[in-house]
């Protein structure tokens, strides 16, 4: 999407921070304008990275916060990251690096996601890795945001869970919070809602990310009909304008398991409910609509994204009822940005036309059995292949004008 700054043409796009970030630019001026060519950064460079981050998370090596300076692209520490750390304050905004390294407010942001890690909410996903080391790998791997994770992983006080983050270079996006909103009494969820929002917007949030449940347990949803999904969509509005006193906006995040699991559901979700939604190309291909064809219809419903790939044959047994979303996550449902069947390419440059600016959360669902995998074999090495293929399908020249 063009932009005009001093009747110049200023080409960006909405992954050149996530380039800025992980790329070494070598500069050159030319008249008044500043030309950036840019080169990947090399494996071993973010192998190293890992490295300091194991260590970290381990009570030893390199500050994990350094090794985010160091995934930047940028020498020595963050001094605002550092200053955070040094005196425990809160309320350190880690994007202003990203801004500052692109020369653009940090409007366009790739965040990670401790799912990505195999933390998820869902009862019985599997081994739940802890958050020191989560957080340290995300921040080795250049990301400066998160999103909360399950209840309970990080700490409860939202204050406490900035302060955390803080630690590493973080910051909070937002938080995945299931809701029961088609029952005719809320008061139950309403409390709920209250409450997560309350912790969201203390811990630094923008986006309260709500599914829709059959219940607290994540029992199997029985399809509403219409009257039931009008009765969801105007709750779902009570809830939303409770969350938004808080200063968070909601999203429906469609999601196997829920009341909005098939492209029937997603249909009747759209036409009943006033929201904004999390559109999230994973659990949307599952239920077997095409994410490319949800932006290209829905554009202006989309307030948050979560960016996944799938190998469509696993989720066709998910669809059909032969998998489970476990035993799928297991054999590989969820793979690599670039690497399955979404579509990343072309959802990411829909999204560009259709002038989305708002996070971008990186999300490759990890279920994991058994013992903890070892740190470098761990699923950091997936994320960063997501990164890599992101980073260099960015925009690989921007002209910035000094005038």
């Amino acid at each position: 999407m063009p932009l005009e700054r001093d009747n110049k043409q200023t080409c960006v796009g909405a992954l050149q921070p996530i380039a800025s970030r992980l790329e070494r630019s070598n500069r050159r001026i030319c008249g008044g304008d500043e030309e950036i060519v840019k080169r990947p950064v090399e494996a071993s460079d973010l192998d190293d990275r890992l490295a300091g981050a194991a260590a970290a998370s381990g009570g030893s090596g390199p500050d994990p916060i350094a090794g985010a300076a160091a995934a930047t692209g940028r020498s020595g520490v963050d001094p605002t990251a550092t200053a955070a750390a040094a005196t425990g304050r809160s309320g350190v905004d880690p994007t202003a690096t990203a801004a500052a390294a692109t020369g653009r407010s940090g409007v366009d942001r790739l965040a990670g996601a401790p799912i990505s890690w195999g933390v998820c909410e869902v009862p019985g996903w599997g081994l739940q890795l802890p958050a020191e080391r989560v957080l340290a790998e995300m921040a080795a791997l250049g990301l400066t945001a998160t999103e909360l994770g399950p209840q309970g992983w990080l700490p409860l006080d939202g204050d406490a869970v900035r302060a955390e983050l803080d630690r590493h270079g973080l910051r909070l996006v937002g938080g995945f919070v299931p809701v029961v909103i088609h029952e005719r009494d809320l008061s139950a969820t309403r409390e709920h809602a209250n409450r997560a929002a309350a912790q969201l917007a203390a811990a630094g949030a923008d986006v309260f990310v709500a599914a829709a449940v059959m219940d607290e347990a994540w029992a199997a949803p029985i399809p509403l009909d219409d009257d039931g999904f009008e009765r969801a969509g105007t709750n779902l509005r009570e809830i939303a304008d409770l969350v938004a006193t808080h200063g968070l906006e909601l999203v429906l995040h469609p999601h196997v398991g829920t009341l909005v699991e098939t492209a029937a559901d997603v249909e009747r979700a759209l036409a009943h409910t006033d929201v904004r939604w999390c559109f999230d190309t994973g659990h949307l291909l599952i239920g077997g609509v095409d994410p490319a064809s949800f932006v290209r219809d829905h554009a202006d419903r989309i307030g948050h994204v979560h960016l996944k790939d799938v190998d469509a044959s696993l989720a066709e047994g998910v669809r059909r009822g032969e998998l489970s979303l476990v035993q799928a996550t297991q054999e590989g449902l969820f793979q690599p940005l670039g690497e399955g069947d979404a579509r990343i390419d072309e959802v990411v440059r829909l999204l560009e036309d259709a002038g989305y600016e708002r996070w971008l959360v990186l999300e490759q669902d990890v279920a994991i059995a058994g013992s903890e995998p070892p740190a470098d074999g761990g699923p950091a090495l997936d994320v960063r292949k997501s990164i890599e293929f992101l980073s260099t399908r960015a925009p690989r020249r921007e002209r910035v004008s000094h005038r």
